[in-house]
């Protein structure tokens, strides 16, 4: 007995066609408070959830947190504006495979196109058009992927006994999965360990030790000076 290819990606390919990406056309215009934040990204995004109606999509702990860390630029008035939500969005999805600190140098380009008009270069509108438009386009050569991988997996442990055999094609075939995501994460941490070096990010603990030492010292000196200072000024 092997992988029932049929059934199985089936499945899994109805499962690709129930996502929903959040349409630009969807992301309101208007400015949003906390509130009506949480509820628009719950009622867009829900369904991309593992368990549906359990998992949290975004909560205003992470919010602040964003903020804190700066992914994510202040609110206005605490009001959020559309630019704010298409971040959000991409944090979002970035978060389910990067690291903080990663999701923040790749978001660095974006941040810095945060509320400009058109007139002076791409708005965060149009690069997330423009992303969304290519990972739609990606969707068929994905279930062709997956054909591929079950084929492979079903191809294997022919040998074994009968009552180990769809365990193990099963096993094969979820290894492929995770090795191709594996492979993947490796390239975006190594494309974005370069960006991070080239900005002078990627520091190591000891230059940050030594870094947050000079800056101790130098406040230290600086308050020493001052207060020499307003001695003498008392003399």
């Amino acid at each position: 007995m092997t992988i029932n290819t049929d059934d199985l990606i089936n499945s899994i390919i109805e499962s690709l066609d129930r996502i929903e990406n959040v349409q630009l056309s969807d992301i309101p215009n208007m400015d949003l408070y906390m509130d009506q934040l949480t509820t628009f990204m719950d009622e867009r995004l829900h369904k991309t959830t593992r368990y549906p109606g359990e998992d949290k999509i975004l909560t205003k702990t992470m919010i602040n947190n964003y903020a804190k860390n700066d992914l994510l630029p202040p609110p206005i008035r605490k009001k959020y504006s559309k630019d704010h939500l298409i971040l959000l969005i991409f944090i979002y999805y970035f978060k389910t495979v990067l690291s903080i600190s990663d999701v923040q140098t790749l978001l660095d380009p974006l941040k810095k196109r945060f509320h400009i008009s058109d007139t002076d270069g791409l708005t965060l509108s149009e690069i997330y058009q423009t992303i969304f438009d290519i990972e739609e386009k990606e969707v068929d050569p994905l279930k062709e992927d997956l054909l591929k991988k079950a084929d492979i997996a079903n191809s294997l442990f022919e040998d074994a006994e009968d009552a180990d055999k769809d365990e193990m094609k099963l096993f094969a075939f979820l290894s492929l999965l995770a090795y191709d995501v594996y492979v993947k994460k490796l390239i975006i941490e190594k494309v974005i360990d370069g960006i991070d070096e080239k900005s002078g990010k990627n520091k190591s603990k000891e230059q940050l030790k030594e870094e947050k030492r000079a800056a101790k010292e130098a406040a230290k000196a600086k308050k020493a000076a001052a207060k020499a200072a307003l001695k003498k000024g008392k003399e």
